[in-house]
């Protein structure tokens, strides 16, 4: 299995703290976002290589503070080659990015680099091998207004996905996508046919969507802490939510 960080974002919404610093490398309780989010990678065990997709303007950021940091299995710093906010390639598009200039041919663990959460990776992990599909990690924000600002996910009693929608304006469940998936290696052509095809390229849940009509797609879901680090209220309070 190999893991792809998602960090080629500008994080715009959160000037001036982000305009010379990438969001994942913005501090939280005494370390990076990022190394956060790897102290997680750590305990899945079948995770062999790290990928960490960036842009051009930060990408030496991410180079340097690799120096310093030490891990169990190699890390690679991937340049996505997009230097401004207006031409990212998106979520997806860095995904296939990675796939493509990397010759992954592997299960791939994708996680987006503004996540802070508690739940264990490793069970996540576990309760894919038992059905050996698609999955996303799912944390329950028990709020339909807040649910509105969300990938918004229906399930069954199996945990398998059923609906999804992205910001839903009457949210039909209060099941939000967190950003972390689980896509085996025979899922990986269907992602690239949706991104060659469709050009919907910024919001990984525009696969998921795209996903779940298709074949099974399961869910995980926790109600430990986690967060979605979009603005400097949200930094801080995760700042008072995640310590190092």
């Amino acid at each position: 299995m190999k893991c792809i960080v998602l960090a080629a974002g500008y994080a715009t919404r959160l000037y001036p703290l982000t305009k010379d610093t990438p969001k994942p490398l913005l501090d939280v309780g005494g370390k990076p976002i990022l190394e956060h989010i790897l102290d997680k990678v750590r305990e899945v065990k079948p995770v062999d290589k790290v990928f960490i997709v960036t842009n051009a303007k930060f990408f030496g950021h991410f180079n340097r503070w690799k120096i310093g940091f030490r891990f169990p299995v190699p890390i690679a710093i991937i340049n996505d080659l997009t230097a401004a906010d207006e031409a990212r390639r998106g979520s997806l598009g860095d995904i296939q990015f990675a796939i493509d200039q990397q010759h992954i041919d592997d299960d791939i663990l994708v996680i987006a680099g503004d996540n802070l959460f508690s739940f264990s990776l490793k069970l996540f992990v576990e309760q894919h091998n038992i059905h050996k599909k698609s999955a996303v990690a799912l944390f329950d924000v028990r709020d339909k207004e807040l649910a509105k600002l969300y990938g918004i996910v229906g399930i069954d009693r199996k945990n398998k996905m059923v609906e999804f929608c992205e910001k839903p304006k009457d949210p039909a469940s209060t099941l939000a996508s967190t950003g972390i998936y689980i896509y085996p290696r025979g899922v990986l052509p269907l992602l690239k046919e949706f991104v060659t095809k469709f050009k919907n390229t910024d919001k990984a849940g525009n696969f998921l969507e795209y996903l779940h009509k298709k074949e099974e797609v399961y869910c995980f879901v926790t109600d430990e802490p986690w967060m979605d680090i979009g603005s400097i209220e949200q930094l801080e309070k995760a700042r008072k939510t995640f310590h190092g």
